[in-house]
């Protein structure tokens, strides 16, 4: 057997001229929640994937965003990167329209992230990870879905039988819900899924006897797609308005956690008050963008956590 053939990258290049992430608002961006294949590097650079994608992207202050991509895809990251990033004029009409002009906590979250967006993630892709994430932290996430994609994903083709070493089972895919249809609960469970490998079993089921399920609920109104999502085993209001969210474009939809319960009762004397209630505040005071508000509430309140 020859020798693995080296990954060829290609080199560094600026993103967007004039767009400007600070290296924290970038470790945000992929590691704070939205996406959980994405892995630090020594020199400061993040690596991650989606699909069959594979990238790495660094920032250094008050510089423009930089990436590189293995050689064999650098037309294909060419052209998806600007979407999944959210390089177009709907994150500038978000970032005018959110009322950081008369909220001061806002506006001091936003002064402190310059630069973070939304991801816009595959939405098949980006259920099966939030299905992972109930009452688990990133970091347990992140290794139910490195599991899913090194047993049960089929490897990128550029990136197969290479000699470097990817992090977190990068270049590899995760499998199609149609796949994980064929795959046992016991299968599942040894990917350290626990109890949500019965949730993943049944709605592959029923998704691979219902091809079109997913793309005609993405393209519904917001209220009801996250409707649709939530007769799905085991999706509840904050699975499906992270789903929503970062896969489904639904810029209204407000995922409340604990870090969104503690900004909104610390920051906006919200206490005591519950997800759903919260949520619905936060989608009428925050507006159509009300989701990328969250995003910074989410990371300031994170930071501060660190602070003290």
């Amino acid at each position: 057997m020859s020798d693995p053939v080296p990954l060829r990258w290609t080199e560094w290049r600026p993103l967007e001229p004039g767009l400007c992430v600070t290296p924290a608002s970038l470790a945000e961006i992929v590691d704070g929640g939205q996406s959980f294949r994405w892995w630090p590097r020594a020199e400061g650079s993040w690596i991650g994937q989606w699909s069959e994608h594979v990238i790495e992207l660094r920032s250094h202050p008050g510089t423009t965003l930089e990436w590189r991509c293995p050689a064999d895809q650098d037309d294909l990251i060419r052209d998806a990167l600007p979407r999944y990033l959210g390089l177009d004029q709907r994150h500038v009409a978000a970032m005018r329209a959110l009322p950081w002009r008369s909220d001061p906590h806002l506006r001091r979250a936003m002064d402190a992230f310059p630069g973070l967006r939304l991801l816009r993630q595959p939405f098949g892709e980006t259920l099966l990870t939030f299905l992972c994430s109930a009452t688990k932290q990133i970091v347990q996430i992140k290794q139910m879905v490195t599991l899913l994609a090194q047993r049960l994903g089929r490897p990128v083709s550029t990136c197969h039988s290479i000699s470097d070493t990817l992090p977190g089972g990068l270049g590899w895919r995760l499998p199609t819900w149609e796949e994980l249809a064929n795959v046992s609960e016991v299968r599942l469970r040894d990917c350290l899924l626990g109890f949500r490998a019965r949730y993943i079993r049944e709605t592959a089921v029923f998704l691979a006897s219902h091809p079109d399920w997913l793309e005609e609920t993405r393209r519904l109104p917001y209220v009801d797609a996250k409707a649709r999502l939530c007769e799905l085993p085991g999706v509840g209001e904050k699975v499906a308005d992270c789903v929503l969210l970062f896969g489904g474009g639904k810029d209204e939809a407000f995922p409340v956690d604990v870090w969104i319960l503690k900004a909104m009762a610390r920051r906006y004397g919200l206490e005591k008050w519950s997800p759903q209630h919260v949520a619905h505040f936060g989608r009428v005071h925050f507006g159509a963008y009300a989701g990328l508000a969250q995003q910074f509430l989410f990371a300031f309140e994170r930071a501060a956590a660190r602070a003290r």
